[in-house]
């Protein structure tokens, strides 16, 4: 029987039970793509990571994510999570790591209190800000279980963008943040049509306030009904809020799964950069449990 040790962690979060679960496997080596996919199912996470040796030595392992039903290019929270469990683990106390994956190289920066240990990570997304297309308010708002009038297109319609992994994005007005509720229904007519945002319909909706903003995200097709902290969301929100100004530079903290009972809290900035607008998110992490596959 193989043998395959696993930790979960709360991220986006200070205190345990908040935040977003991850599911990290340190050493996936020996472990097949059906494997790791069946595993990620198993625990029932939004996500689940993989963790393996690089293919470049230069870099600090590949990390292979999962989320109920698929693997993911690139995700927010799972990097930040897998950061802080890979630092915690290692004997060298290195505070700067790289994850190949699929949509590129993950810089990671491990932060630490006053004693050395870890306490988070700061991630930045693999790539540039790419707006993709425009959605109708009407089919997003009534995903969402709203009325088109709760669309706020002063900044921005419903836009699919991404910085790594690809999410529509919607400003809501603030008294409907919390009324929203996936319609199932909805979801399945809007990928029925021939829009390209249909492989992934993932929704981040928000509300914002200055530089604080209120922020939820379902994505129900792919398995997660609502997710507590979506880091890549959040960091391509950043990115994209940037871009309408004429700003270099702009920083947001973000509230989001409280609607859920798992409050959470993540940094986004946002830069401009000779390839484009670039985005990064950080946040705390917990410890919560530790595990064994046998498979």
């Amino acid at each position: 029987m193989r043998r395959f040790p696993f930790v979960t962690v709360d991220v986006f979060t200070a205190s345990r039970f908040g935040g977003n679960q991850l599911a990290v496997f340190p050493d996936a080596r020996g472990l097949s793509d059906a494997e790791m996919q069946s595993l990620a199912a198993e625990m029932n996470y939004s996500e689940t990571t993989f963790v393996l040796p690089p293919d470049d030595p230069a870099n600090t392992a590949r990390v292979r994510i999962f989320h109920r039903t698929a693997e993911m290019p690139f995700a927010g929270h799972p990097n930040v999570g897998t950061g802080y469990v890979l630092a915690a683990q290692a004997a060298n106390g290195a505070n700067a790591l790289r994850f190949e994956e699929i949509a590129g190289l993950v810089e990671v920066r491990i932060a630490r209190d006053a004693d050395g240990h870890p306490t988070g990570a700061e991630i930045d997304a693999p790539q540039p800000l790419e707006i993709l297309e425009t959605l109708p308010s009407a089919a997003i708002a009534a995903c969402l279980g709203l009325s088109p009038a709760h669309v706020v297109t002063t900044t921005h319609g419903p836009v699919r963008a991404s910085v790594g992994v690809d999410f529509v994005l919607v400003e809501i007005v603030e008294d409907a943040i919390a009324r929203a509720a996936p319609d199932l229904t909805a979801y399945r007519r809007l990928a029925g049509t021939d829009l390209t945002a249909a492989e992934r319909l993932s929704i981040l909706l928000y509300s914002r306030n200055g530089n604080r903003i209120h922020a939820r995200m379902f994505a129900p097709l792919s398995g997660t009904w609502e997710d507590p902290a979506t880091g890549s969301a959040n960091a391509t929100l950043g990115a994209l809020l940037l871009s309408f100004t004429d700003e270099d530079s702009a920083a947001f903290v973000v509230s989001q799964g409280a609607e859920m009972g798992r409050p959470s809290i993540l940094h986004v900035t946002a830069r401009r950069t000779a390839e484009g607008i670039r985005a990064s998110v950080g946040g705390g992490c917990v410890p919560v449990l530790t595990g064994e596959a046998q498979l």
